[in-house]
This record gives structure tokens, C-alpha cells and sequence, in this order.
């Protein structure tokens, strides 16, 4: 018995050892890590209003994802749920799972990433060029009932889609919400009118939210999500078991149905983009700022244009900030792809049209 035991002791010692050490090497990388840039920008038809970009693309992996990969394997960490040696999973449409293979890489473990067959193949190459497997699923909805078989396995399920809301400390340690405050700190609007963000788990908008309120800001919080989509539906009526009414082209947002991770009630208002319109202003966002970004970075400024046409219509002056979410090559060949946009009857045309009116007017972009 006392051998059985002293063996039981000796495991849990090496457990132990290896968490500790895979929690050194997570603060390592944090401190590492310089915060990204804030790009600023103005147009001439928004004379008092400020435009901030948060570029989220320059983290390691690429994206906004990196702050969440790296929060929910600390959360697994610290919750006793992963250990070494063991397998990860999770779902995925994409830059979260580059980004947790990225952490998986650094603490030598192995990563399966559940997506969808449709997801962009630049996102499938940077998952398996970080040593990750990729199980593409044809139904999109069925990404999480695989993820789950993984983990029925033996593999530690980081559940960005259930977890993210918790896994990140919205009160501060440098959340993206600090971050963006704390930068403005020294700008002619320091308190900007409004944040926007997309919802693709839940986590950002749920961050945001809740720090805008612990700190007695007045800032309020836009969620920009692709037309019809399950958060939208759900975020009108507090219906959690909304679905979506349209698929979506704009991969990490515009879920098909309300992630447990959404919290309604941080949320000031939600802005419907059209596709076509989110397409075109990460297009647009090219000539802007000389980088590529992804599509949920064009829906992003979309939605800026149309609360900065009515803070103009008011003749408020003040600041909007938003989000460029991921790296635009990993679209090269989607979003990107002139084919890929005509085999869609995309026109980028018209859309592009109304969004350089709308930079040059003031007005909102006519999306219609």
C-alpha cells in the first residue's frame, strides 16, 4: 500500500513540475510579448471624429486570437484540466486555432483543430506549418459535437466557444480593453464614443463590456456582425437559443447560432453588415493602411462609418475605436481572389463606391 502510494505521490510531484513549468513558459512568452500598435486615422467628411484601428494581426500567430489561445491554456492549466503529454482539441474557424497550435508548439504538445471544410486554406496551411492536425467537419454545425469526441478520448478540450468569457480577465492584466483605454490615455479624446468588435465566441465583446463598466466609462460597445447572423437575432430579443437566417463568407464571426460565451447585456447596440460591404472595406482597408486585413476587420470599419455618420448627424465630436482582427494573406486565396469573389457573384464594385463616399461626405455607407 505505502508503495502504491509513494508511486501516486511521485506522479503527482512530475504533474505538478510540468505545470509549473508550462506556466513559466506562458508568463515568458507574455513578457516577451510588446503590446500592439493603436493606428490612428481620419477622413474628410468626419471633421471632429477619430478613428482608431487596434492592429490585433501583428500578435505572433496573427490575430486577436493569440490573447485568447494563450488565456484558455492558462485557464486549463490552472483548473487542473491539462497535463503533460495530453492531447488538445478544439473548434475552430480558423485564427483560433493557429493560435492555439502556437501555444501547443511552445509547451510540446500535440493539437488537433476541428473546422469546417470551407474554412480558408491559408488558415489550414498556418495550422498544420505550427505542427497541428486540422478534421475538417462538411457541417459547420457539427464542429462541436466532434471536438467533444476528442475529448471523450483523452484530449483536453480548450472550448473557446463555452470558456472564453471566463478564461480571460476582463478586470485588467492587460486585456485588450486596458490596452486600448490605456493607450488613448494621452489622445484629444482619451474616452472614445464607442468600441467595436465582432462576436465569434463571445470573449471580446464579453471583455470589453465589462471592463467599460468596471472603470465608469461612458464609452458604449457596438458588436458588428455579418447580416443574419445567430448573435444578431439573439442579441435583439436576449434569445439564447437564436439561430442564424443566412450562412456568411466572413470566417470567425457571424455564428450560426448564440455561443454560451455571448453576454447580451454588455452589448449597446449591434450593427448588420452585408458580405459584400464587409469585403469591401477589408479591401479598402489595404489602401489605407498598406496591410491586408481579414474580412471581420472590413466589418469592423463598416460599422464605424455608420456610428460616425450618426455622431455627425448630431454634431457630436469624439473618437471610435475598433479592432483589425487578422492577418488579410491568410485570405489570398478567398476573400482576396477575384474568381473566388465572381464564382459568388461578389461585385466589390458598388461597395467600394460607397464606402469612399462615405469617407469623403460624412455620411453613412449606403449598403443597399
Amino acid at each position: 500500500m505505502d508503495s502504491v502510494l509513494h508511486l501516486v505521490n511521485l506522479q503527482q510531484d512530475h504533474d505538478r513540475r510540468w505545470v509549473h513549468d508550462a506556466l513559466t513558459r506562458l508568463a515568458q512568452e507574455a513578457a516577451r510579448s510588446a503590446d500592439t500598435h493603436l493606428l490612428k486615422l481620419n477622413f474628410p467628411g468626419f471633421h471632429g471624429i477619430d478613428f482608431y484601428f487596434k492592429d490585433e494581426a501583428a500578435h505572433p500567430s496573427g490575430s486577436l486570437k493569440h490573447r485568447l489561445a494563450r488565456s484558455l491554456f492558462l485557464y486549463a492549466l490552472c483548473n487542473g484540466r491539462l497535463r503533460g503529454g495530453q492531447a488538445v482539441v478544439d473548434a475552430s474557424s480558423g485564427s483560433t486555432a493557429i493560435s492555439e497550435a502556437w501555444f501547443a508548439r511552445l509547451l510540446g504538445l500535440s493539437f488537433t483543430a476541428v473546422m469546417p471544410a470551407c474554412t480558408a486554406p491559408g488558415k489550414i496551411r498556418d495550422v498544420q506549418a505550427l505542427g497541428g492536425t486540422c478534421d475538417l467537419v462538411d457541417d459547420p454545425a457539427q464542429v462541436h459535437a466532434r471536438a467533444a469526441e476528442h475529448a471523450a478520448r483523452g484530449a483536453c478540450h480548450l472550448d473557446q466557444f463555452g470558456l472564453a468569457e471566463r478564461a480571460t480577465d476582463w478586470r485588467g492584466n492587460n486585456n485588450i480593453a486596458e490596452s486600448i483605454i490605456g493607450q488613448l490615455a494621452l489622445e484629444a479624446e482619451p474616452e472614445p464614443a464607442w468600441i467595436v468588435c465582432g462576436a465569434g465566441t463571445g470573449g471580446t465583446s464579453a471583455t470589453i463590456g465589462r471592463y467599460l463598466r468596471y472603470r465608469r466609462l461612458n464609452t458604449r460597445l457596438c458588436v458588428a456582425e455579418p447580416s443574419g447572423s445567430g448573435y444578431a437575432h439573439g442579441w435583439r430579443n436576449r434569445d439564447m437559443k437564436a439561430v442564424a437566417s443566412q450562412p456568411t463568407l466572413i470566417e470567425g464571426i457571424g455564428r450560426p447560432r448564440v455561443e454560451p460565451g455571448f453576454i447580451f447585456d454588455v452589448v449597446d447596440r449591434v450593427n448588420e453588415i452585408p458580405d459584400a460591404a464587409s469585403i469591401a472595406a477589408a479591401w479598402l482597408l489595404e489602401d489605407l493602411l498598406g496591410h491586408r486585413y481579414g474580412g471581420s476587420s472590413g466589418t469592423n470599419l463598416v460599422a464605424c462609418l455608420q456610428l460616425a455618420a450618426s455622431m455627425r448627424a448630431r454634431g457630436q465630436r469624439g473618437s471610435i475605436v475598433s479592432l483589425l482582427c487578422d492577418r488579410g494573406e491568410r485570405y489570398a486565396q478567398t476573400l482576396f481572389d477575384r474568381d473566388w469573389l465572381a464564382a459568388r457573384a461578389i461585385d466589390l464594385a458598388p461597395w467600394d463606391a460607397a464606402l469612399r463616399h462615405s469617407l469623403a461626405s460624412g455620411r453613412a455607407p449606403a449598403l443597399t
